[in-house]
């Protein structure tokens, strides 16, 4: 064996450079290249195409594979690059407005499109959603968990999933590549490999290389590699609870996921009616509130040793209340969540209202958000006082719509905007009047002597034909310091 030949590693070496070379993903590569032959008479419906499935099964390689037999340029942005708004319009964005410097096609590959998020990839996945819609070229992304992608992007692609290979077509890979390097290898042998390698085919070849190089033969003994952990998402995980019939291996396949069991008892809960029928549901459903009480003790005492029995209650609790098989149902979201998406705005809005109410009021924002600001929704019944209070507050347009219930973009928002603009520009002395006038301390403390003195001796002028009254001077009242202060 050739010394520049060991230093290569095998998984680039027999990286398949066709999509015909796709082991394991035959229908998915015919899928991918139905869509590529779109563009070929124009531009296709669907401009985006997604790629997903498990790290290792091929689909980074399908898509370099697909560049090679339609002989597209390839403009690719993997995990390392930084994916902010700005990067991605700058790469992906230049790229997807004009063709190939030879006039052909560009295909942009944006890898691991799922872990666009953070402060990092801040506005990225807004700037993919507008390159999408507007691009000349094909656009290629790559995810491990649909579930990261946002809404947004899954609806302008077209999704191809990609699954993971048996540990026997992985084996008949293995034993081509050894017949490639002269290895006499023992079937066993290579059939512990590929089941070592949980469907990941890029793993079983780095396998492969690590025991196998140096060698001319490969036996089972030789076979010496560290159990690999395998990472399962979250429908992995539901399927082993709701499907098997193992309480052990629901309990440790939630070890492997990046999920709390706040998150996971969400997934459980949503669900638990579309997998079980009957009285199953009711069994699982004790053993679900079960694994909530120790949840809300968690939260209250701040013990987190109480995270083990919950997570048992709510994987193998829910395992053993199933009496038999029942057909599989797909796997939801929690609908909570979708929820809290769709009113994300809403509640941006109304904790930025609460936000100006606490500090005009000296409170905190949650104080604000949960006493003052229902208060405030009633007595928004006069308009009046939101003119008022929009003054006091500065309320924008989209604020003063929650208010009092309305779209930003009606005509009665405008004006209540308007109205209290103009009296922001009118008030001089007196701050806004909301629930019955008082004068601002800090304002008059601020007035020059004279000026003061000149507004204390200004005399009402008297009616023509009427006496003077005689003003009796009143107890000075003391300033409202808060909305509720009467």
């Amino acid at each position: 064996m050739n010394t520049s030949e060991t230093k290569i590693e095998w998984s680039e070496k027999y990286r398949p450079t066709s999509l015909s070379e796709i082991v394991g993903n035959n229908k998915p590569a015919s899928d991918l290249r139905a869509w590529a032959l779109q563009w070929q008479h124009g531009i296709p419906d669907q401009r985006a195409v997604i790629l997903h499935g498990k790290p290792g099964v091929g689909k980074t390689t399908a898509a370099h594979a697909l560049a090679h037999d339609f002989d597209w340029e390839v403009i690719e942005l993997n995990a390392s690059d930084q994916r902010t708004a700005s990067a991605i319009r700058r790469v992906a964005g230049m790229a997807s407005e004009t063709a190939s410097m030879s006039g052909g096609t560009r295909l942009i590959i944006l890898d691991e499109a799922d872990n666009i998020h953070g402060t990092a990839d801040r506005g990225g996945a807004q700037a993919l959603v507008k390159i999408i819609k507007e691009t000349s070229q094909p656009i290629l992304l790559t995810v491990n968990d649909m579930y990261g992608v946002s809404p947004s992007i899954k609806n302008l692609c077209m999704a191809i999933a990609f699954r993971s290979l048996q540990s026997r077509s992985i084996a008949l890979l293995l034993r081509k590549i050894c017949q490639n390097e002269g290895i006499v290898c023992d079937p066993e042998a290579l059939l512990k490999i590929a089941e070592n390698a949980h469907g990941d085919v890029r793993s079983a070849i780095n396998d492969l290389q690590a025991v196998a190089q140096g060698k001319r033969e490969l036996h089972r003994d030789d076979v010496v590699v560290s159990s690999r952990d395998s990472r399962d998402t979250i429908f992995d995980v539901l399927k082993k609870i709701f499907r098997g019939k193992d309480i052990k291996e629901a309990l440790n396949a939630t070890y492997g996921i990046d999920e709390t069991p706040d998150d996971l008892i969400q997934w459980i809960d949503e669900n638990l009616p579309a997998q079980y029928r009957g009285g199953d549901i009711a069994d699982a459903m004790h053993a679900l509130s079960r694994a909530d009480i120790f949840l809300g003790r968690v939260h209250l005492r701040q013990n987190y040793r109480m995270w083990r029995y919950a997570g048992a209650l709510m994987t193998s609790g829910v395992t053993v209340s199933k009496s038999r098989e029942y057909p599989g149902a797909r796997f939801m979201p929690p609908s909570k969540w979708r929820m809290l998406r769709s009113t994300r705005t809403s509640r941006q809005v109304r904790d930025a209202i609460s936000e100006k109410i606490g500090v005009q009021c000296q409170t905190s924002q949650r104080y604000a958000r949960l006493n003052l600001l229902p208060f405030v929704k009633m007595l928004s019944a006069d308009r009046d006082y939101v003119v008022r209070l929009a003054a006091w507050t500065n309320l924008d347009t989209t604020e003063i719509a929650y208010i009092i219930g309305s779209k930003k973009d009606t005509k009665k928002v405008k004006t209540i905007h308007q109205e209290a603009q103009e009296l922001l520009k009118d008030v001089a002395l007196e701050e806004v009047d909301i629930f019955g006038g008082f004068e601002s301390r800090a304002k008059v403390a601020q007035e020059k002597p004279e000026e003061k003195g000149k507004r204390e001796n200004q005399v009402k002028p008297v009616e023509q034909g009427k006496p003077e009254k005689k003003i009796e001077k009143k107890p000075e009242k003391k300033s409202q310091t808060s909305l509720f202060d009467f």
